[in-house]
């Protein structure tokens, strides 16, 4: 279907776990996207979903052949993300998918070119960086607010899973990890404000062997063996010449390192947690004290989440609803493929730096994504 300014991307979602409430949720926040059917490996995860959203409930196999659906949500496990969104281009459908892109980077180059020789469009998540937080960032950088960046740091830190999840060994194993898991967040921020990045070098350990699982389960009090690192600390070479220390690890129960800080010629820029849309932005105008700017007030800011007890802001879909105005627009998504799959080498070359002890040069390019301003972020709204 060819997209006009007064017709609506007709979206099929693949996974109905619990990721897809929030896009389900999001979705009529925005104009020009309207998601009309559901799928899952479990029938009953998608008659549940279907039903709750007043949606149609579908197999996988004819969701994505039904020539009634525009786009693919792939909102599957990381490890079916390739299959299904192959299976979706290579249907004539375009794709949003959640992250990762694929597992490895090789997945993602052949998502890529896939949609680009079909002339489909390929988008990824995240989209936390067109939030409120990320557009204010964005902002102070376009406007020379630090001056040329020259230097930062990032941090994801925390003490893992095992206490909170009852089955958590599949994220300390080749694939995931801190750096695979957060990662995206993280490097996709930056890489939104600063352009992308040129080279890596890392360390990389484990703290633990074995893990123990104290959440409650059928496997509390059982150990897990631990089969990817568990601290990577990285040093990224930004294109534009800037520097940055970037450290993930699930081995820290308390630190007080901020999540992103950037330094150049003219002063400084702080970010909240860039897992989510909204959060306070600092600036420091050549050492003076930070200002900061609570971003709640601003569009796609405002806690919303979760439901019953909303603590944060989220507001997936809003890469999506992008997506759909690039169509239109015949323009390349702000979240794209190509992003992602940059994002993607980047972390396959920090581990890789990690393994060997050597620099990694990063093969790929990928152009910085245009700023979203705010008349065209309002624009979206439904």
């Amino acid at each position: 279907m060819a997209q006009t300014n007064d017709m609506k991307l007709r979206i099929g979602v693949v996974g109905c776990g619990n990721i897809s409430l929030a896009y389900m949720r999001n979705a009529p926040l925005f104009c020009g996207v309207e998601i009309t059917a559901c799928a899952d490996l479990n029938a009953d995860a998608a008659k549940r979903r279907a039903a709750e959203f007043n949606l149609r409930a579908a197999d996988v196999d004819s969701l994505i052949d039904d020539r009634n659906i525009d786009l693919v949500l792939n909102l599957t496990i990381p490890a079916a993300h390739f299959d299904v969104s192959m299976r979706a281009l290579s249907a004539g459908k375009h794709v949003f998918t959640e992250k990762p892109l694929g597992v490895t980077a090789a997945e993602g180059r052949r998502l890529v070119d896939a949609a680009d020789a079909k002339g489909l469009m390929l988008g990824s998540a995240p989209d936390t960086f067109l939030g409120a937080a990320g557009r204010h960032a964005r902002r102070q950088m376009e406007a020379g607010a630090i001056g040329k960046p020259v230097t930062g740091t990032a941090f994801m830190m925390g003490r893992g899973m095992e206490h909170w999840h009852p089955d958590p060994s599949f994220y300390y194993q080749a694939g995931a990890g801190p750096l695979m898991d957060m990662g995206p967040y993280y490097l996709t921020m930056m890489v939104n404000l600063m352009g992308p990045i040129r080279r890596v070098q890392a360390v990389t350990t484990s703290g633990q062997e074995e893990r123990l699982i104290t959440a409650e389960g059928p496997k509390q009090g059982t150990t897990f063996k631990v089969g990817t690192p568990t601290s990577v600390l990285s040093l990224l070479e930004f294109d534009c010449g800037a520097t940055v220390t970037f450290g993930t690890s699930w081995d820290v129960f308390r630190h007080s390192n901020h999540p992103i800080e950037l330094h150049g010629t003219e002063g400084s820029l702080r970010l909240p947690d860039p897992d989510n849309f909204g959060g306070s932005v600092g600036l420091s105008g050549r050492g003076a004290p930070w200002q900061e700017t609570d971003t709640s007030g601003e569009l796609f800011g405002a806690v919303n989440w979760p439901i019953t007890a909303p603590d944060r802001a989220n507001y997936r879909m809003l890469g999506l609803a992008d997506l759909a105005r690039a169509i239109i627009e015949g323009r390349k998504p702000r979240a794209s493929g190509d992003l992602a799959l940059h994002v993607l080498e980047v972390m396959e070359a920090i581990l890789r730096a990690g393994e060997t002890g050597a620099a990694q040069t990063i093969s790929g390019i990928v152009a910085q994504p245009r700023e979203l301003r705010e008349d065209e972020a309002r624009s979206l709204l439904a």
